[in-house]
């Protein structure tokens, strides 16, 4: 089995934010009743009045205001299923697993057109909530053990922050250059690993469940 990261890694950028964008430009009022609450939420994040948890929830809140979801998401993996990595259609198999802190509801159809498995962050378009942890760095090799950790033959990641995960795999390959270049993961020397710890210290890897 290979798994592979979504964002960065065999899509060149953030399908969420691409999909938020698309969302903005669809329906203008959200300009009006998005926008400027998470605009407000990142200016308290900056004061350090809100935890990071918060803003991640207040962001991916805009799919709450998208009342033809269905619709738009599908329109939009028309238009962008094209920018799947190359590299990756030529080497895709139907037992692939795609990981992704994206939500469930966003990685779902295009995994299903690709037809391979995925594990994806549990968002609540109805409530606004996350029914899971992001499913991000150390939550992702988390998931693994959690399914009798399968034979990982080859992982692939844009994000150092996925090391958890590379390291329970034979081999593992870090992508880089909007999802067009493909390498070696780097020796966990101590340097790297100072970059490692800062990445997940730093990035999604908090818990939703509550305030």
């Amino acid at each position: 089995m290979n798994v592979y990261d979504f964002d960065g890694t065999i899509f060149p950028t953030d399908c969420s934010i691409g999909f938020c964008i698309w969302c903005m430009k669809k329906h203008p009022k959200m300009w009006f009743s998005f926008f400027p609450k998470l605009v407000k939420a990142l200016i308290q994040r900056k004061r350090g009045k809100i935890p990071e948890y918060l803003i991640q929830r207040k962001f991916f809140s805009y799919l709450m205001h998208v009342d033809d979801f269905d619709v738009q998401i599908e329109k939009y993996w028309d238009k962008n299923e094209k920018k799947i990595a190359a590299w990756y259609l030529k080497q895709k198999k139907p037992d692939d697993l795609i990981i992704s802190a994206s939500p469930d509801c966003i990685i779902g159809p295009i995994a299903n057109r690709l037809g391979v498995n995925y594990m994806a962050t549990e968002f609540d378009r109805e409530y606004g909530i996350f029914l899971n942890n992001l499913m991000y760095a150390k939550e992702k090799a988390r998931y693994i053990f959690d399914h009798g950790f399968p034979v990982i033959d080859n992982f692939y990641s844009d994000s150092l922050a996925d090391t958890p995960l590379a390291l329970c795999a034979e081999k593992a390959h870090l992508v880089s250059n909007k999802a067009r270049t493909v390498s070696d993961w780097p020796k966990l020397d101590s340097e790297t690993m100072k970059k490692v710890k800062g990445k997940i210290d730093t990035g999604w890897d908090v818990h939703l469940k509550g305030d």
